[in-house]
């Protein structure tokens, strides 16, 4: 439904993205990562018709987003982070402002059933100035979602929203992606790792990984870790450990504990709990641990440097 080639945009000297080639299918929800200034607004601007490329092209559901920009943009639905709503107007009224100029047909039925999805039904006649920041991202989502469109592009889709309500944009957002192809960007890294089947990490305008985070975690640790926990530490344990095939290493963790690094086909849990029991010092916990999806990202994007901010107050004023 999505289909990046060679994308590149630049102001002037200023590469904000270079060369960018993925693709997401229908029924994938995917996350776009980066520092800020890496390039992401930038991508989804570009994806979204508001901004031309320098080079490259990109395919929404089939169609050239600049050959065939109408096409393409009636099948987008594009929820960009700070939402463009009209603060005199009430939500119903802004909404059916919003289909209208889509030209949606059943006006009234778009809007009831895009306000009942994002929980905003009872705030339908309040006026946009009045609502809290939680409630106008839920109505800028509600307005991406009034035409149904096939490709759901979200920039901070929970920015602002309190715990109760990001927890529904979840939910939201996984039903949706079922039927749709969702692209997203988030800061909340756990957010991400918790709704998404792949993630795009972008950092100075290159993607320098995609892989579901189960597989940037085998890919970037290298190694398969368990921590292990005894009930009666011993120094002996560890050398005892050192000892079982297919171990590459252990390291004590305190209070009982030791991190073993294994090699990625080795499966040495039966071995290690085997040593353990035979030692007789106590097993009280053994488990498999991986890389979170904040430490992926923090290994993948160590450093930034002011070309990015430079390219990014660009985007903002080209908007």
């Amino acid at each position: 439904m999505i289909q990046v080639e060679g994308l590149t945009k630049r102001y002037g000297d200023v590469t904000a993205i270079e060369n960018l080639n993925f693709h997401v299918a229908r029924g994938e929800i995917v996350g776009f990562l980066g520092p800020n200034g890496a390039g992401k607004t930038t991508t989804m601007r570009v994806l979204t018709g508001y901004l031309p490329p320098t080079e490259g092209s990109a395919h929404i559901a089939g169609y050239d987003i600049f050959s065939e920009s109408l096409q393409a943009r009636r099948r987008i639905g594009y929820m960009p982070e700070t939402v463009p709503l009209y603060p005199e107007m009430t939500v119903r009224g802004y909404l059916h402002f919003m289909a209208e100029i889509r030209g949606v047909r059943d006006r009234r039925t778009a809007v009831a059933e895009a306000m009942a999805l994002c929980h905003v039904e009872d705030r339908a006649g309040d006026i946009i100035a009045t609502l809290s920041k939680g409630y106008r991202q839920r109505v800028g989502l509600a307005q991406a979602l009034l035409h149904k469109p096939d490709v759901l592009i979200l920039d901070e889709p929970t920015l602002g929203l309190d715990p109760r309500q990001i927890i529904e944009v979840r939910e939201l957002i996984r039903e949706l992606g079922q039927e749709r192809t969702v692209l997203l960007s988030s800061h909340i890294l756990p957010e991400v790792s918790q709704v998404c089947t792949r993630v795009l990490i972008i950092h100075k305008g290159h993607i320098v990984a995609e892989d579901t985070p189960e597989g940037l975690t085998a890919r970037l640790q290298g190694a398969t870790r368990l921590v292990v926990q005894v009930a009666r530490p011993s120094p002996k344990v560890e050398a005892a450990l050192s000892t079982v095939p297919g171990v590459e290493g252990v390291e004590p963790a305190g209070d009982g504990r030791y991190e073993i690094a294994s090699a990625p086909d080795a499966d040495v849990r039966t071995a290690v709990a085997e040593t353990v029991v035979q030692g007789g010092w106590g097993l009280l916990e053994l488990r498999p641990v991986g890389m979170s999806l904040e430490e992926i990202f923090l290994q993948l994007t160590r450093e930034e440097s002011p070309i990015e901010e430079i390219a990014e107050q660009e985007v903002e004023a080209d908007a």
